[in-house]
């Protein structure tokens, strides 16, 4: 019996293994940031005056289910790059553990699941943002990962409207304060994004995808964007308190989160190594969730 065979009746045959695949399927953590990124757009609302455990799990719920789906369609469709790259091999349908059929229902049952939840319990129009940020990740962003870099600038915006879709949720419109989060989501990516593809860079090459801003791969080219969008993040950075959205407090946090993350892109230019890229990576987790809960802090 191969390995692959073993793996595919551990997986199939208990619950352990089918939810742990399930949950491979969605990318929970991925998931997770994206969701709540969301949740927290929805509690900067200005309408939302007050923390409704039901509504936020509600949102937290139908956010999880539509990203769980454009995930699922993702590894669907990539299955066989997937089997090529060793982060992503092991994946529960690219490992054939997980049929190609049982992949498309669970993400058509999801994607309805999630939509529904969306317009049911906040409005038609987050549910519209969240259905059109799961066709643009799950059928533009996807393909094109093999034809051009572009990709990149195409996935940020699925990556940021997460922010809208919450925005939408709490203040029923697309106002300002929707689209600064959107905008800081959407350029906080990129150095976040090149870095994972700078360590990845060997596995995505041998799967095709044409991911760094270069076509040379990693080199001083790809870190000087990383550093030109980390600036664009600084006076992004500062829309929420120009607009009125948010006080000192987290204007000096933002602007120090950013600047942070500006000194590791430099340091990526200056070393040049994969350890400095896994520094910009790290930094980039970090950033966001600093720079969103100093946003409600402030609210608060």
């Amino acid at each position: 019996m191969t390995q692959q065979e073993t793996v595919k009746q551990t997986s199939s045959f208990t619950i352990a293994g089918k939810v742990r695949d399930y949950m491979m399927l969605i990318k929970f953590s991925l998931s997770f940031m994206v969701v709540f990124s969301a949740v927290i757009s929805y509690l900067l609302a200005p309408k939302v005056v007050e923390f409704d455990w039901a509504m936020i799990i509600w949102l937290f719920v139908g956010g999880m289910l539509v990203t769980g789906s454009a995930n699922a369609v993702n590894q669907v469709v990539e299955r066989d790059t997937d089997a090529m790259m060793k982060r992503t091999a092991k994946r529960p349908v690219a490992s054939g553990r997980m049929s190609v059929a049982e992949g498309w229902a669970f993400a058509i049952i999801t994607l309805i699941a999630g939509v529904v939840i969306l317009a049911y319990y906040f409005n038609i129009l987050s549910a519209a943002v969240a259905l059109v940020s799961w066709f643009i990740y799950a059928f533009m962003y996807t393909p094109l990962k093999k034809v051009s870099a572009i990709a990149v600038l195409l996935g940020a915006v699925p990556g940021g409207l997460p922010c809208l879709i919450g925005w939408a949720a709490g203040q029923d419109d697309l106002s300002a304060g929707g689209w600064v989060l959107f905008a800081i989501q959407f350029f906080w990516q990129f150095p976040h994004f090149w870095a994972i593809a700078w360590i990845s860079h060997n596995d995505y090459s041998k799967a095709g995808f044409k991911l760094m801003p270069s076509v040379e791969g990693p080199g001083r080219y790809s870190a000087v964007q990383s550093i030109i969008y980390s600036l664009v993040l600084i006076p992004v950075g500062i829309l929420p308190y120009l607009i009125g959205m948010s006080g000192m407090i987290s204007f000096w946090i933002i602007v120090a989160a950013n600047i942070f993350m500006t000194w590791q892109s430099v340091r990526l230019y200056r070393e040049m190594e994969v350890k400095a890229a896994r520094r910009v990576m790290f930094s980039s987790y970090i950033y966001l969730p600093i720079v969103l809960l100093a946003l409600l802090a402030d609210k608060l």
